[in-house]
């Protein structure tokens, strides 16, 4: 198969709810192996939630996730141990340990999932720090970094063990302008450099249009439609228009 059409993870009929509060109604999503895909929708639909799943963190309640073939929602916490070892994600505040150098809290993972010597650490944690654009500072604390920075350090620690997927949960929220861009960046050259497939949940449509081959639209507790980014901007469905309009005000605002 092409690396651009294979079926790498695949929601079908994903049903989850927290009590009252029902968050997916028969949601089904393809997400193709080597591929950006965005997913946007308004705050509280789920976006998050359905990255969670994909690790085991959220269970769904009915229907199937499938990541290469292999089906998740069988898989007990130790059965999602070699899963984590090919998807990582870089949550929205970086989740970063404060009383970790920067070099430790990139090497973390590492020691958690992986059998490495200290040399081999040290060179895996400098040559990520590098590719994020940080090389030398792995003595430094995180409290004395930039926000932008430490985004940069959490997506190092993000692709420390070179996972097969990449989740991003909101990647650029709080940045200014200026980080905002070096982050998207940064998230597209990598997945080209390294070949991952990369999810991206984002409320920031110009993120998305910048970083993703596809954007998928969560509304109504599905996902409604999944479009190329090019199509998604100028899509006619009543649902997009409104949000891709809602947008564009709350940019000229």
């Amino acid at each position: 198969m092409n690396a651009m059409t294979d079926a790498f993870i695949e929601l079908t009929g994903v049903h989850k709810a927290f009590g009252d509060n029902r968050v997916f109604e028969d949601l089904s999503l393809t997400v193709r192996r080597g591929e950006s895909l965005a997913i946007v929708g308004g705050s509280g639909c789920g976006k998050s939630v359905l990255l969670r799943m994909l690790i085991g963190l959220t269970g769904a309640d009915r229907g199937s996730i499938r990541f290469d073939g292999a089906e998740l929602t069988k898989l007990d916490e130790a059965g999602f141990f070699p899963v984590r070892r090919r998807i990582s994600m870089m949550f929205q505040a970086g989740a970063l340990f404060d009383s970790l150098s920067v070099g430790e809290n990139v090497a973390y993972p590492l020691r958690a999932q992986l059998s490495l010597s200290e040399e081999q650490l040290r060179h895996r944690v400098a040559a990520k720090l590098e590719l994020v654009g940080l090389a030398g500072i792995e003595a430094q604390r995180p409290a004395a970094l930039s926000g932008g920075m430490r985004k940069r350090v959490a997506l190092a620690r993000a692709i420390a063990s070179e996972p097969e997927v990449l989740l991003f949960d909101e990647p650029t929220a709080g940045l200014d302008p200026l980080n905002t861009r070096r982050i998207d960046d940064l998230i597209r050259s990598i997945q080209r450099e390294l070949g991952i497939t990369v999810l991206v949940v984002t409320h920031d449509l110009p993120s998305a249009y910048r970083v993703a081959d596809r954007i998928a639209m969560l509304a109504d507790r599905r996902i409604l439609s999944v479009l190329p980014t090019s199509e998604f901007r100028r899509s006619p469905d009543p649902t997009i228009r409104a949000f891709v309009d809602a947008m564009a005000t709350s940019e000229a605002a």
